[in-house]
Formats: C-alpha cells, structure tokens, sequence
C-alpha cells in the first residue's frame, strides 16, 4: 500500500469518545486522514467507503460488515478497511488484504501500539499472493491461489523466465513456451497485425487445452489464453504500444485502433507497460489521454533516437514531417528504456486516417536486489529489506548474515550461502542468477555498499538486468549511537585491511583524515594476522590532535554480547580490539560528556 502519510485518502469513522480519540492520534499523525462526519455512524461509514481509498472503523467488527456488505463491488476496487477496537487493541484488516488492507493494519497497529491482525491466507502462511506481484491477474485467481495453499500441483506456464518470487515446492514452472517465429516478424503495414502472432496464440490455445482438467494452471503471458475454473493467468509488463498520430487525432481514434491491433494479434492490454512517441507528440492529447485511460505512462523519444533504429518500414514522407523515418515501431522497439535489441516486433504499423499503431514485446531482465541487513538486530533491519527478501525468489549471502534473516524468507526461497572470503563468487553467484532472468537479493551487513557487497557485484551487473539498491543502518551509525554523538560534525571512514588495499595507501588516508581534523572510524580495525596496523594508524592521528582525544570502541553492535569502551588516544589498548569492533576517533573538538562522546556541530543555527 502506499505510504499513508502521503498518497493515499484514508477516512476514520468513530462511534464513541474512546473511538474518536483514536481516530485524532490517527489524523495527527497522517495529514491525508481524516475523520468523517455524518448523520448517523452508518451514514459517515459509507461516505468513507465512497470517497476514500482506505477506511479505518473504530467500531465493532459486526457492525461494519452490516453496512458495507450490500456495498462490496470488486476486491481490486473496492476500499481497503481496517476495524480498530474500542480500547485500540487489535487493528484487523477486514477488507482488502491485498490491496493495503493488511500493510493499513500493521501501520494502524504500529502507531495506535495495537497487535495488527492478518488473516489473507497467503500472508499467514508466508506465500505471495497472486495479486500482491504487482501485475494484473485474471482467471480463477482464488482456485489457483487455494491450490497453491494447499499443496495441489500448480504448473506456471511462461513465454519467458520473469522475476517472480519464490514459490513453493508444488509450484513447478514447466519450460519455457516461446513466442512463435510467426510472431518476431512485423506485419504488413496495409493488413495489420491480424496473422502477426497466430502461432504464439495457437500455442497458447494448444498449450491450456492439452492440460484441460488435469490440474491447476498459472500462465504468465502476454497472450490471450483461455480461462477455466483452474487457470489464472499474470499479465507481465511486456508490451509497448509505439503511436504516431497527426496534430489533433481524436482520443477515441487512436484508443480504438490500439484495442483492434492487440485484439487480432492475440495480446492482452494489461500486458502493455507504456506508450511510446516522439518528443514533437508528447502534447498530443488524443495519444496521452489514451495512456491516462489505460493506466500506463508515456514515454517520448526525440526524433534523432527514433531515426537509429531500424526498421521494417521506413517512410521518406514520416521524416520528411517529423525528422524520423519512423515514429511507431521505432518508438516500439525503444520502449521505456532505450534498448531496442530487447525488443521483438510483433505488430508493424497499422494505420487509420490520423493514427499509427505498432506493438513490440520487450524481454524480461532479471533483477538484483542489493541488500544491506543493518548491524544485526532484527529491529534495526529497515522494512524495505524485508520487503526484498520476501520478493526474491534466490538469495545470496554469507552464510552467518543468512542465517540472521531465514525466518523472514518465504517458502520455496532458494539459499547461496558461503563462508568468510568468498565475497567475489558470491558476487558472480548473485549476478548470474539475475542474468538468467530471476529474483534475487543478495545481502550485506550494514549497508551493502559501505564496505560490503554492492561494489563486486555492480562491477560484473551490465544493462542484462535491473538493480535496486536497498540501504541499512552501517556499524558506524550504530556504533555513533552507542558512543553518543561522535559523528557530530564531519568524518571520515577507514578500512584497516590491507589485504585488497596495499598499507601505503591505508597509511596517506589516515594521515589526510588527521591532518583535516576529521572524526576518524576505522572499519576491520584489527584482527589476530593483522595485529599492528590499529596501533600504527592510532599513532599518525595522535600526531595531529590532543592526546586525551577520546576514542570509542564498539563491538558487535546490536548483537549478543554487544560491548562499548570509551578512552583517549594515550590509554586506548589496541588489544581489546578485533574485526567485530569499529573503532570511533574523535576530532580536536570532540569531549566526553557524562560518559558519552560528541563532537560539536561546528556551526549555530541562524534565527
């Protein structure tokens, strides 16, 4: 769901001063909530339902269910609603588990310090749910996710390897069905696309119909297939639509000829992820309305980039108009990203009086998830962390830092876990697994980019796959929050192993850091084969500032037998250091006080 403090309409209905005290901790909290008014509670209630995107009901569970039941339309649609109890104490998500309702309970939960009840199958079971991928689903969605819940065989039905999530063991992809070669070619700009994927669609047809009454069925296509009572199909973002169109085409036109184009080649709209045009048409309302109506951005290209790609029908009379011989199929084959060579196409351009429509079908890429898992305690792990693993259907990592997450995994998650100094395989692990085209999250300690694994890894990554960096609390911020306040003012971070960076170079950014008065945290302080280096780089500070500077030296942050240590430079023990401390050296500024370390900010603030 999104953010409740930002987007979403969220309308609170209370019966009682109790109920009403709730709702305005509620309101205080997120100025896009509000508590709404009307003659009786049943009337506020259903003006909530109509005019809000989320409903939060301080009333008993019976009495909601009594009035919005008559008004239920559909679960895609309809409003999320949480009841909260009198006394705030359980916030249930009653409806729309999967369209917020549950992420609405846990929020409502968290800030009124009530326990968030979840009922949705899936979610008290640790299973995605089909509607919760983020794609349009259609067919009988809830026989296939029942299925999936209860152990039933379950085939997933692909035209390519798409990044889904992990899923469990009677969830069992058969290979992949390729698109036809009747359908990579264009088709003739006078026919249209009536014959362009007939062999995809057969397929199609050959494929579900072989498997009539034989079990469950999860396609994953961007074809039209047939639907039964055991065959859901996931609509992936596959398709984008290129348009040109003259100066002031009607709407209607140009929606109309989109719909007929995919309609004969056997494509399903939900499957379409953008339109695409030339820069010249991005006012052009006919074609943006038509994107607003389908609920999917457009994307504009200048003309330079549309005349680079090649394609099946040029026209001297196009770029004569428009400085591209092509706006339609090569807006196509772009799509969002620009990668043409991704891209296969399907329907050539089909025209009508002032519109022009071509459809390409862009190949899924893997996705990589760079995770950094925090100082070790499950509380300090952001949610956006969880939220990726969950998503991954591969997930690599040390194996320590591994076992610190496997209860938040979902069944069916496959595990790459190996020891200490294997961060480069596990990197190449990683990106092969999103090279062929799946889920994956690889995780770090902190945040993965600081000293961790998001560096090898984006060294081998290249434009075959997504990545999304998720960031973590570092071992300096929570060794800072242990300390005090040492990182008041400017630092600088220090790697002490000299195994990958040669000890002439360690030495010149220490002596940098010292002679610019930084606060200084060395990360891999000391360890029993590097046992002098700490000392060493101890000395080079203690040469630039006073030496009852204080130095904090915290190990194992935020994990079992977590210990912090204050001392100056002149009485600070090297020993008492290993590689699970990071070791905090404060400026010529920084002081003790009442046993805590802090660096003034070095500035005032103006009135």
């Amino acid at each position: 769901m999104p953010d409740p403090t930002v987007t979403s309409r969220i309308g609170l209905v209370a019966a009682t001063a109790a109920g009403r005290r709730h709702a305005q901790t509620v309101a205080a909290a997120w100025p896009h909530a509000r508590l709404v008014a009307g003659e009786s509670v049943t009337d506020a209630l259903r003006t909530a339902w109509a005019q809000c995107d989320a409903v939060v009901a301080f009333l008993a569970t019976g009495a909601v269910v009594r009035v919005l039941a008559p008004l239920l339309a559909d679960k895609r649609s309809d409003p999320a609603v949480v009841v909260v109890d009198e006394a705030a104490r359980h916030a249930v998500a009653l409806l729309g588990g999967h369209t917020g309702g549950n992420d609405l309970a846990e929020q409502v939960g968290a800030l009124l310090d009530a326990r968030p009840v979840i009922t949705t199958a899936t979610d008290t079971v640790g299973l995605p749910g089909l509607d919760t991928l983020g794609w349009p689903v259609r067919g009988a969605v809830a026989a296939v996710s029942r299925a999936i819940l209860d152990g039933e065989p379950v085939q997933v039905i692909a035209d390519a390897q798409w990044p889904l999530p992990a899923l469990p063991p009677n969830v069992q992809p058969r290979p992949v069905v390729a698109a036809s070669a009747a359908g990579t070619g264009a088709a003739s700009a006078d026919t249209g696309a009536a014959s362009a994927d007939t062999g995809a669609e057969s397929a199609a047809e050959s494929d579900s119909g072989a498997e009539q009454g034989s079990g469950y069925r999860l396609f994953v296509t961007d074809r039209v297939v047939p639907l039964d009572g055991r065959t859901a199909v996931l609509r992936p973002p596959s398709l984008v639509a290129g348009v040109g169109a003259s100066r002031g085409v009607p709407a209607a036109e140009v929606a109309e000829l989109l719909h007929r184009v995919l309609a004969e080649a056997g494509l399903d709209p939900a499957s379409l992820r953008c339109l695409a045009t030339a820069d010249i048409k991005a006012d052009e309302a006919g074609i943006r309305s038509t994107a607003d109506a389908l609920g999917v951005p457009l994307v504009t290209w200048p003309a330079t980039r549309l005349a680079a790609v090649d394609v099946p029908h040029p026209s001297e009379v196009v770029r004569a108009a428009v400085g591209t011989p092509s706006v339609a199929e090569a807006a196509a084959l772009l799509g969002p990203d620009g990668r043409p060579g991704d891209a296969t196409l399907l329907v050539g351009k089909t025209a009508t009086a002032m519109a022009t429509v071509a459809v390409a079908r862009h190949a899924p890429r893997g996705r990589l998830a760079v995770v950094g898992l925090g100082p070790g305690a499950a509380d300090l792990r952001t949610p956006r962390a969880v939220a990726e693993l969950r998503r991954a259907a591969v997930v690599v990592g040390l194996d320590q830092y591994l076992d610190q997450v496997r209860d938040v995994l979902r069944p069916g998650s496959r595990v790459l876990a190996s020891g200490l100094g294997a961060e480069e395989a596990r990197a190449r692990a990683a990106v092969a697994e999103a090279v062929a085209g799946r889920a994956v999250a690889l995780v770090g300690s902190g945040d993965a980019g600081v000293y961790a694994m998001a560096s090898p890894a984006l060294e081998y990554a290249d434009e075959r796959i997504d990545v999304v960096g998720v960031p973590g609390v570092t071992a300096a911020l929570a060794a800072g929050a242990l300390l005090g306040a040492p990182l008041g003012h400017d630092h600088a971070y220090v790697s002490l192993s000299d195994l990958h960076t040669p000890w002439e170079v360690i030495e010149r950014r220490v002596t940098a850091a010292a002679e610019g008065d930084f606060v200084t945290l060395f990360y891999n302080p000391r360890s029993r084969a590097r046992d002098w280096q700490l000392g060493k780089a101890l000395g080079i500070l203690a040469a630039h500032r006073p030496p009852d500077t204080p130095v904090g030296v915290v190990r194992n942050a935020s994990r079992p037998g977590e210990w912090v240590h204050v001392a100056t430079l002149a009485t600070l023990d090297p020993t008492v250091v290993d590689m699970y401390s990071v070791v905090v050296v404060g400026n010529s500024d920084t002081r003790v006080v009442a046993g805590r370390m802090v660096t003034p900010r070095g500035y005032r603030w103006r009135s």
